[in-house]
This record gives C-alpha cells, sequence and structure tokens, in this order.
C-alpha cells in the first residue's frame, strides 16, 4: 500500500505539471512580451517615418534657404554692376563736363587774346599815324634835319613793323579762335 500510495501522488503531481502548463495565463504572457516587442518595432518603425520626415522637411527647408541666398546673391551682385554702370556713367559725364569747361576756357581766352591784340592794333595804328602827322609837321615847318629825317623814318618803319607782327598775331589769334568754336 505504500508503492500504491506513492505511485498515486507521483501520478497526481505529474498530471498536475502538465496541467499547470497548460494554462492560459504564461500564453498571456507570452503575448504579451510579444506585443511590446512589436510596440517596440512599432514605435522604432514610427520614430524612424519621423526622423526621415524631419530630415526630408530639413532637406527641403535647406534647398529653400539655398535658393535664397542664392538669388539674394544675385541680387547683390546685379546691385553692385548697376552701382558700377551709374559710376562709369557719372564719371563720363564728369569728363564730359570738364571737357566742356575746358573749351569755354579755351574760347573765351581765345576771345580776350583778339580782343586785346586788336586793342594793341587800334593804339599802335594811332601811335602811326601821331608820328606821321607829327612828322609832316615838322617836315614841313623845316625844322628837320637829314639824320633827324632818317631818325624819324626809322621810327616809323619800326611803328610799322610792330604793326605787322600785331596783324600776325590778330590772325593767329582769329585762327584759334575760328578752330575752337
Amino acid at each position: 500500500m505504500k508503492y500504491k500510495l506513492l505511485l498515486t501522488a507521483i501520478l497526481l503531481t505529474t498530471i498536475q505539471n502538465l496541467v499547470a502548463q497548460e494554462l492560459p495565463y504564461e500564453t498571456n504572457v507570452a503575448d504579451s512580451i510579444k506585443v511590446s516587442t512589436l510596440d517596440i518595432k512599432n514605435q522604432k518603425a514610427a520614430d524612424k517615418a519621423g526622423l526621415e520626415k524631419q530630415l526630408k522637411q530639413d532637406k527641403s527647408a535647406l534647398v529653400v534657404q539655398e535658393g535664397l541666398e542664392k538669388d539674394r546673391k544675385k541680387a547683390e551682385n546685379k546691385l553692385k554692376k548697376e552701382q558700377r554702370q551709374v559710376e562709369k556713367d557719372q564719371n563720363k559725364l564728369d569728363k564730359a563736363q570738364k571737357k566742356f569747361d575746358n573749351k569755354q576756357k579755351k574760347l573765351a581766352s581765345a576771345e580776350k587774346s583778339v580782343a586785346k591784340n586788336q586793342k594793341k592794333m587800334a593804339r599802335a595804328t594811332k601811335d602811326l599815324n601821331k608820328m606821321e602827322a607829327k612828322f609832316e609837321k615838322l617836315k614841313s615847318r623845316g625844322k628837320l634835319t637829314a639824320v633827324n629825317v632818317e631818325k624819324w623814318n626809322v621810327k616809323i618803319s619800326k611803328q610799322k613793323l610792330k604793326i605787322s607782327r600785331i596783324q600776325e598775331d590778330i590772325y593767329n589769334s582769329q585762327d584759334k579762335l575760328d578752330k575752337l568754336r
């Protein structure tokens, strides 16, 4: 009887172990591990998708920013080019203004020179007329000697030579004035 009892105890323990392994709560534990693993995988996939989406957004923002930077640089270069052109045009205008002013100064100077030479001519002609009148007066009175007559002739010749030089100066000044106009 001892053996029967022992055998029955072993049999009951074995059955209990077999039944105990088939309990549903152990299955739930295994499923919860699978579910948590799936949840972690799903979380990783969602994080990866979010990171990829963020990366795409960052790339597109970077492309847009690079485009804006490129446009800004183009605008700056265009502005610099326009400024250089404006400066160039201003320099040309200044140069043309200087040239015009210089031409006006030269023209005024040439006109002044012509007027000055004409005044000289008028004075020299007046002096020549006075000399000739005085010479004729002295000659008609008979107060001149042959030497004095020659001196007066030399004086009159010098004055005529001076007048011819002044005429050349007038001609040259007038020619210069005509060229400037």
